[in-house]
């Protein structure tokens, strides 16, 4: 039998060639993206004089329009039996969105980039994650998607970096620093061209895949349910940015908070996704849910900044332990040709739901007490934690279904 290319190894041990070239495209990418993403509002409210409550509006838009496209997507890769056009579409979407913001006069101009930008992620991450799935064998899949998290969070951390290292150079000139940010997003789209197809085509026979629930593994549904339970206590980090001003970290230190964060999520998500190939999906999903009921629950106790530099390493903990994984779990719970709608439809839901999870924090951080909507995430978690001992994963030889 002639050797699936698709599964062709990489320099990383149980990582294959297409899996390590999205995980370089995606380093660039998001390097990219964070390069200039914290300097959006700032442009907007400073620059254009657009009033707060439009970043607001501009930034929901364009994070609906990402949640929405990824069911489409992910369903599109499927019902046509080809993943690596919609990969490159959206990389190449996102990468043109970038230089696009330097043009802007006003804010409707900012609005459309961040559109496009979130458009190209909506059509890209659900082929994307399938195409993981698909260049994976079982045995060595949540180390894929491991891998794939690690690199994509190294370029959340380099790209404030790039940002720092080059706002002097310009002269502190933004649209200079948003056409410099196209450069790491054009060399992802490049090195994206390599990337082999993986899609066998849909056969004449086959049964179109559809968006709806129904058809779909039982399995696959808990889980949706699950995790769409946790969402909604999982509010925005704009509430966590909010909890350390107040216990009175400065706006600084934030920023070096979340660098911390994402470095430990970084370092953290490969050796997860292994473990998870060795004891199971589940387990290390209900780990992951219960290190973020403990964190959730020491910022509702804290009284003081003292705690937080460790609250906000171990959150890097949670986002190491669950991010890869579910994903993987997700394949592991579908068969192949539902992959891209699965992820899809998983990606969307739990999306969709972060909206109302923040408006439900806020309102308990307003009407209650602020320590009120990290209680609320914590007992949602603690829940959703619970909820896992519902799902069957046949991910390891100890975690098979009933």
């Amino acid at each position: 039998m002639t050797p699936d290319p698709a599964l062709e190894p990489s320099l990383v041990p149980g990582v294959s060639r297409n899996v390590f070239i999205l995980g370089l495209v995606s380093l660039a990418t998001d390097a990219s993206s964070e390069m200039i993403y914290p300097l959006v509002p700032l442009f907007l409210t400073r620059v254009l004089g657009a009033p707060v409550a439009v970043v607001g509006v501009i930034e929901g838009l364009a994070e609906a329009t990402a949640s929405a496209l990824k069911g489409v997507s992910g369903w599109l890769s499927d019902r046509i039996g080809r993943r690596r056009p919609l990969v490159l579409g959206g990389y190449g979407l996102a990468a043109i969105a970038k230089p696009l913001l330097a043009l802007a006069s006003g804010w409707p101009l900012v609005l459309a980039a961040r559109l496009l930008d979130r458009f190209g992620k909506g059509v890209r991450n659900s082929p994307r994650d399938a195409l993981i799935g698909d260049s994976s064998p079982a045995a060595l899949r949540g180390r894929a998607f491991g891998f794939h998290r690690a690199t994509d969070q190294i370029g959340a951390v380099l790209g404030p970096l790039l940002a720092l290292a080059l706002l002097p150079l310009f002269h502190r000139n933004l649209r200079a620093l948003f056409v410099a940010a196209f450069v790491p997003a054009a060399v992802g789209v490049a090195i994206l061209t390599a990337v082999r197809e993986t899609g066998r085509g849909r056969s004449p026979n086959a049964a179109v895949p559809s968006l709806r629930l129904r058809g779909t593994p039982l399995a696959f549904r808990r889980l949706l349910t699950v995790m769409l339970l946790f969402t909604l206590g999982n509010s925005s980090d704009m509430f966590l940015i909010l909890r350390a001003q107040q216990l009175g970290i400065g706006t600084g230190a934030v920023v070096l908070l979340f660098a911390l964060f994402n470095a430990v999520y970084a370092a953290a998500s490969y050796p997860a996704g292994a473990i998870s190939d060795r004891i199971g999906r589940r387990r290390v999903m209900m780990a992951g849910l219960a290190v973020f009921a403990l964190v959730y629950a020491g910022f509702a106790l804290m009284r003081g900044p003292g705690w937080l530099w460790l609250l906000f390493a171990v959150y890097g903990l949670y986002q190491g332990l669950t991010d890869g994984t579910s994903r993987a779990l997700v394949v592991d719970l579908v068969s192949p040709e539902l992959r891209g709608t699965a992820l899809g439809v998983y990606a969307m839901v739990t999306g969709l739901a972060a909206l109302p999870a923040s408006v439900i924090a806020g309102l308990l951080w307003q009407r209650v007490s602020p320590a009120a909507p990290f209680l609320y995430g914590a007992v949602m978690a603690a829940l959703a934690c619970a909820g896992f001992l519902w799902i069957h994963s046949p991910s390891a030889p100890t975690d098979q279904p009933r």
